[in-house]
Parts: C-alpha cells; sequence; structure tokens
C-alpha cells in the first residue's frame, strides 16, 4: 500500500501549474506606482514670472499679389491688363526692386506652350523674384 500512494502522489506533483503566479507583476507595478507618485510633482514645478503687459496689435502683413495670365494664343495679360512685348521684363524688374517684393502668380491656359510658361519663369529668376507661384483649378 505504502507503494502506490508514493507514486501517486509524485504523479500529482508532476504535472504543469494551470496558474499563473502574480505575485511579481503586481511587486512590479507597486513599484511603478510609487515612482510615479514621486516623481510627478517634479514634473508641474514651474517658475513663477510676472511678465510685461503689451498694448500693441501686430500688423498683418498684407502681401500683394501680381497674376499674369497667359492666354492660348501666348499674349500675356498684367492684373487682366494686355501688355506688349518686352513690357513683361520691365515690370518684373520694378517689383523686384521693391522693398517687400509682392508674390508672383502665373495663370496659364492649359492649351500653352511650354516654351511660353519657360520663358516668363526665367525672366522672373533673372529679375530676382523670390515669390513665384502657379494658379490652377481643382478637378470637379
Amino acid at each position: 500500500m505504502i507503494g502506490v500512494k508514493n507514486s501517486v502522489s509524485v504523479a500529482l506533483h508532476t504535472a504543469p501549474m494551470s496558474e499563473i503566479n502574480t505575485t511579481p507583476l503586481v511587486d512590479v507595478m507597486l513599484v511603478l506606482l510609487v515612482i510615479f507618485i514621486i516623481t510627478a510633482p517634479l514634473l508641474t514645478h514651474a517658475v513663477r514670472i510676472d511678465l510685461p503687459q503689451a498694448s500693441s496689435q501686430p500688423l498683418p502683413e498684407k502681401l500683394e499679389i501680381i497674376s499674369v495670365s497667359i492666354d492660348a494664343a501666348g499674349k500675356m495679360y498684367w492684373n487682366n491688363t494686355p501688355m506688349v512685348q518686352g513690357e513683361l521684363k520691365i515690370k518684373l524688374q520694378q517689383i523686384a526692386n521693391q522693398k517687400s517684393q509682392p508674390e508672383l502668380n502665373i495663370r496659364a491656359d492649359k492649351e500653352t506652350r511650354y516654351q511660353i510658361l519657360a520663358e516668363v519663369m526665367a525672366d522672373a529668376q533673372n529679375a530676382g523674384i523670390s515669390k513665384l507661384g502657379f494658379v490652377s483649378e481643382p478637378k470637379h
């Protein structure tokens, strides 16, 4: 009889445990909780200073926008005013020499030859224009 009891008890102890030991997890979580409780007030510490009050309002900078339109035939317009050949370079030089340089927007017909657009961009670059944009319409 004694031999039978020992074999049964050995078989019960060699089976894998079906419970998870959560004690180390709880210990780690408590340590982290204590660390956060101690360090949280240190992170919210701020220096109290009295800042001076100013009554001035910032000036909104209104940038002037110049529109150069080019139709399918290659005819150019400066803010919807027709231009003659060679007038574009003169006007680009004038706006490039201004202290607050306006933005130059190019509006070209979709049938405009690329060579004309390239010439306008080259003239703007040679004049010293730093703000250049293209205007297009979104697809519907």
